[in-house]
């Protein structure tokens, strides 16, 4: 039976190499119960078709292929993921004002306007990491420093990880969406991002959507996994 739940927070990352697996896995999910990303590595192989199949299916579409060019360029390929009818997208902040600023007013002229959200800083990236590819100051000192700037352009929000959203809920207007991958169960692994929580502490932390991969792509049932996930969130946010 489908959830008549309004606005699922889960956002299933389908990182798959092909469109083959990502569609077996979306047939056992319940477009009521979560949302689906989009990235580079299938968009690239299966295209704006799998977009569209998806959407098909009634899932909503989380573009996250993170544009970052010169304006006019960023703000023409957010329009033609509006024309695929995509739920949400993503360009990075580190891009610049200009840049984010032209997107959202490409974007207010769509007919079916998607959310757009900026990316902050990666959350595979830590303090060393940024030291080398020239950012001074913490994580959460970058963090803080792109998201006022992309909420001063016109974003519906950011890309950020759980750590640093209950900061950013404080710093930032009501309805400034906070979407934070790094979400794992209470019994998965990290695996390669480094700055994570459970998705009832991501919750209570202040974030709207939790993007998730592993913990249901990988599992044996993905839409148990996915119920299991669901339960851990309420159940967490009931006992704070």
């Amino acid at each position: 039976m489908r959830s008549t739940e309004p606005d699922p927070r889960i956002i299933v990352a389908l990182d798959f190499p092909s469109a083959g697996p990502a569609l077996e896995l979306v047939e056992r999910l319940d477009p009521g119960l979560c949302r689906l990303k989009v990235g580079k590595e299938i968009f690239t192989r299966a295209g704006p078709e799998l977009v569209e199949r998806l959407s098909d299916k009634g899932f909503d579409v989380f573009l996250d292929l993170k544009f970052h060019d010169i304006p006019n360029t960023v703000a023409a390929a957010c329009e033609a993921a509006a024309d695929l009818g995509v739920w949400m997208l993503n360009v990075h902040a580190s891009g610049g004002r200009k840049m984010m600023q032209t997107a959202r007013e490409r974007l207010d002229r769509s007919q079916h306007r998607p959310l757009l959200v900026a990316v902050t800083v990666l959350t595979s990236l830590g303090e060393g990491d940024l030291g080398e590819i020239g950012f001074a100051g913490t994580p959460a000192d970058n963090v803080r420093r792109l998201a006022g700037l992309a909420e001063d352009s016109g974003m519906d929000g950011v890309v950020c990880s759980p750590r640093e959203a209950r900061m950013l809920r404080a710093d930032c207007r009501e309805g400034f969406l906070l979407v934070t991958p790094g979400v794992r169960p209470r019994d998965a692994a990290k695996g390669d991002q480094k700055r994570v929580m459970t998705p009832g502490e991501a919750i209570q932390a202040g974030s709207n959507f939790l993007v998730v991969g592993r913990p249901v792509t990988a599992a044996p049932d993905p839409l148990q996994a996915l119920e299991r996930i669901r339960a851990e969130l309420v159940l967490d946010t009931v006992d704070s």
